[in-house]
């Protein structure tokens, strides 16, 4: 369990390193596939992932679009020279000894994200390629590496030291994974290792310089960041206000025991000894390329949360709906189908189904969306036979599981008979059997007990086998009791 901060008035400074897999079908530097999730080991391999003598790189020409595509997104500048440097260091994960990266001519630079009207800045985004994993099993005296990851095109995002509290982290975390969703830049799934953060943070009082920042390294989800900022911010406190100093260190997160642990003491840029690539050539972005790759830039998640406020979502829903891009690509598929704007809070209809009754079936099932067999057409139909009247929204309830697993809930209630009876005739004639079979309830009402009438309306509604339109069975009955 993280451990709470002590009552202070120390005040935390967090920014982060995001790591994105890019959406390519081949390596950063070679034509080695990158399809490896779920293959065996060491199956996604080639000469040069191997680091073996002889072999040269070329650069991924569909990688600098993707990158150039999400720095504009961040609002970065693109323009201009850019160029790979060799990062070296020695580690069993990187059979080079080096990691070609870009050092002081990043391909982005000086963005921004806006969460919660917080502005959160970007330092730099720079392209890079992935090491490989390595497996320490456990009380084994080895360890195993995989090398299907080395070599993988990454974005490297850094912020600036904007961020305040893990809360915060967390939510801009989760934008960052919208955008690049949207965008189609990387599929961002942090447990398939496509999204990975390492967190810098340090404690000061405000008003006085930033205090010594340690670095958590490999966080591979969401609640991992969150979780190891708190233990972490509350672990410098401590030291802090008992007088004591922060180490530099490089530390690890212990799932398991929710805790951090010192990895290696911080390097600094003098060991890793860049140069330039002289294997690669430097690239001059050029404002025709910028716009050909603006030119194809999808909708943004900041766009989606103006256009389904202007549809009429109240602005939490749409906060919830627009970062969340399977869900807002069903919302805006469901929209397009036929009728669905006929009703002018047709797109809340579908808002509050999907956040309330399809959420809670997925968390009962286990399921994503993308996993069940709903689909956008058939969860428009169900909305619009209970805005037709066709069916009560109770009824649609009770459909919504065998929708859920595939069936066209038009189909479902012509097979059940389960239209809304609005026949007057047949609702009057339950109406009068129940004011025949209650009288002392009929008299309660007349003598001016007007919430007496629910005593009747029950009765009715059963009677009706639940079918009848609630409102006008409430109509007719007022009139036959002369309220």
């Amino acid at each position: 369990m993280s451990q709470p901060t002590p009552t202070t008035d120390l005040q935390a400074v967090i920014g982060l390193e995001v790591h994105l897999h890019l959406d390519t079908r081949t390596k950063m530097f070679s034509a080695c596939g990158t399809d490896y999730f779920g293959a065996g080991p060491n199956t996604y391999t080639d000469p040069l992932t191997l680091g073996l003598p002889g072999t040269l790189p070329t650069i991924n020409a569909h990688a600098v679009d993707l990158a150039i595509m999400f720095g504009l997104a961040l609002g970065c500048d693109v323009s201009g020279f850019t160029q790979f440097h060799r990062k070296n260091y020695y580690y069993p994960d990187a059979p080079k000894n080096y990691q070609i990266s870009q050092y002081d001519r990043p391909i982005a630079r000086n963005g921004f994200l806006e969460v919660d009207g917080v502005r959160i800045g970007i330092t730099r985004a720079h392209l890079e390629d992935d090491a490989g994993k390595l497996m320490h099993p456990l009380y084994a005296p080895y360890s195993l590496l995989d090398l299907n990851r080395a070599g993988m095109p990454l974005i490297e995002m850094v912020t600036e030291p904007d961020i305040r509290t893990p809360e915060q982290a967390r939510r801009f975390l989760g934008l960052v994974r919208a955008v690049a969703q949207s965008l189609g830049v990387s599929e961002a799934n942090p447990e398939e290792g496509q999204m990975r953060c390492d967190v810098n943070v340090s404690v000061h009082r405000p008003g006085t310089p930033f205090g010594t920042k340690v670095e958590v390294k490999n966080l591979n989800s969401f609640r991992s960041v969150q979780r190891a900022l708190e233990y972490e911010i509350a672990r410098q406190t401590r030291i802090v206000s008992a007088g004591g100093t922060i180490s530099q260190d490089t530390m690890g997160w212990d799932d398991g025991g929710q805790k951090t642990f010192v990895m290696r003491t911080k390097e600094g840029e003098a060991d890793y000894r860049y140069f330039p690539d002289p294997d690669l050539p430097p690239l001059n972005i050029t404002p025709d390329w910028i716009e050909r790759v603006r030119a194809t830039m999808p909708e943004l998640p900041t766009q989606k949360h103006a256009r389904y406020l202007a549809a009429g979502l109240r602005e939490s829903d749409a906060d919830s709906i627009s970062i969340d891009v399977p869900l807002s690509r069903f919302l805006d598929a469901a929209l397009q189908e036929p009728g669905a704007d006929a009703p002018a809070d047709f797109a809340q209809k579908l808002a509050n189904w999907l956040l309330t009754d399809v959420a809670g079936w997925l968390s009962a099932h286990e399921q994503t969306l993308a996993q069940s067999k709903l689909t956008p057409a058939h969860l428009s139909a169900l909305v619009n036979l209970v805005n037709a009247g066709t069916i009560s929204g109770k009824m649609a309830k009770e459909l919504l599981p065998t929708v859920m697993e595939g069936a066209d809930p038009a189909a479902l209630v012509q097979e059940r008979g389960l239209s809304v009876v609005t026949d007057t005739g047949a609702i009057e004639a339950a109406i009068d059997a129940a004011m025949q079979a209650d009288p002392a309830t009929v008299e309660k009402v007349r003598a001016g007990n007007a919430k007496a009438v629910n005593a009747l309306f029950g009765p009715i509604m059963k009677a009706m086998g639940g079918q009848a339109k609630p409102d006008v069975v409430r109509t007719l009955l007022n009139q036959k009791l002369g309220l």
